[in-house]
């Protein structure tokens, strides 16, 4: 049984078709267009190797991104969200398309145009979403091969939110929300410290990790079970982390409007200790 009719071709990666039940979709995919016609059917085994946009309001930005875009340019960005779903194994959300088209494009535009690219959240991107950096790298190096061109590092940061977004179904603006306060976080350890972390540690990457993970559990309202003997032992041996620890647990409950609970402080402790005792040795 036929999934699919073509309706009409808009490219050789993109067209238009009607459903079984005659709702109008868009389907991305390298070289579908070649050749289809009005009426054309296509068949379900080819669909699964498909991206199918079906929310209308993406439809129509898709479709006016497409009338922009040169040929070998949307050829390159289709293979690249190829890439992304290939390496992170998963179902992408659909808008990642419209996001992450019009963002190559207008990353592409700015660098022919001589204009400079600059990423501030470069280095916490990449120890916040290893993986995710990992695709986007492949995705930036591989755009840059097809199109005879040199996307810097800073758009790999960028396109890794893009690809977190894609595999978590999270907005864009809860991503930023939430590498911001990684930042801000940073920015009060470093202060309390009177030092500034080397980006490119062990130490750094651990630490901007462990809070990653804190506040996708405060987000998901997950509770870790709170290790009252070190608690205390903690809050008395350590009293600066310890105090320092629930500065940092008050800025995320006042930031995302959710409960902290007791444990996260307890380890949040254990990472500025062994932070402190880097900074003494140095």
């Amino acid at each position: 049984m036929n999934t699919f009719s073509v309706i009409k071709v808009l490219n050789n990666n993109v067209l238009i078709a009607a459903d079984t039940e005659g709702q109008e979709v868009v389907l991305i995919g390298k070289g579908i267009g070649f050749n289809s016609k009005k009426n054309d059917p296509i068949a379900k085994e080819t669909v699964e190797k498909l991206f199918v946009l079906r929310n209308e309001n993406e439809q129509e930005n898709y479709k006016k991104l497409v009338n922009d875009i040169d040929e070998d340019t949307l050829n390159a960005i289709v293979s690249g969200v190829e890439i992304i779903k290939k390496r992170s194994q998963s179902m992408l959300n659909e808008s990642v398309h419209v996001a992450l088209t019009d963002h190559i494009v207008f990353a592409i535009t700015r660098l022919l145009k001589g204009m400079a690219i600059r990423n501030p959240f470069l280095l916490e991107t990449k120890a916040l979403y290893p993986g995710e950096y990992e695709i986007a790298a492949e995705v930036v190096d591989f755009i840059n091969q097809s199109l005879d061109i040199n996307l810097p590092e800073g758009e790999v940061g960028f396109i890794a939110l893009h690809v977190h977004s894609a595999i978590t179904d999270s907005t864009l603006s809860e991503i930023n929300r939430y590498s911001q306060l990684v930042t801000k976080l940073i920015g009060v350890i470093e202060e309390q410290f009177r030092m500034e972390i080397d980006r490119e540690s062990i130490d750094y990457i651990r630490l901007i990790r462990h809070l990653r993970y804190t506040i996708e559990r405060v987000m998901n309202d997950e509770r870790l079970e709170e290790p009252k003997k070190i608690a205390d032992l903690l809050k008395k041996e350590y009293p600066s982390c310890y105090n320092l620890s629930w500065k940092l647990v008050k800025i995320m409950q006042q930031t995302l409007k959710k409960q902290v609970y007791d444990a996260e402080a307890v380890y949040l402790t254990m990472h500025l200790q062994r932070l402190s005792e880097k900074i003494e040795t140095y």
